[in-house]
């Protein structure tokens, strides 16, 4: 239950971070700032750790969090480019 409560409060700063270097106006509240960050997340910690191992009991990887916030800018942008156009 903790590692989903934590899941939840880095994700929200993830996408917090994604959304302060995106430059614009995203109309993208609590839920959905969350959930961009959590799937930033998932995909750049997959990537993070595909190229960089953490040592052995850490709990705080930075090559996963630097990649979390790339992958959570790439996606979105692509909200922005291809998202929004679908909804006007």
């Amino acid at each position: 239950m903790l590692h989903i409560l934590w899941s939840i409060i880095i994700g929200f700063i993830i996408g917090l971070c994604a959304r302060a270097i995106l430059p614009g106006v995203q109309q993208l509240g609590f839920i959905w700032t969350t959930v961009l960050g959590i799937a930033g997340s998932i995909v750049g910690g997959l990537i993070g750790r595909m190229f960089s191992k953490p040592a052995p009991g850490s709990a705080f990887h930075p090559a996963g969090f630097i990649m979390s916030v790339i992958c959570a800018v790439l996606l979105l942008w692509l909200w922005g480019k291809y998202g929004g156009a679908m909804t006007h």
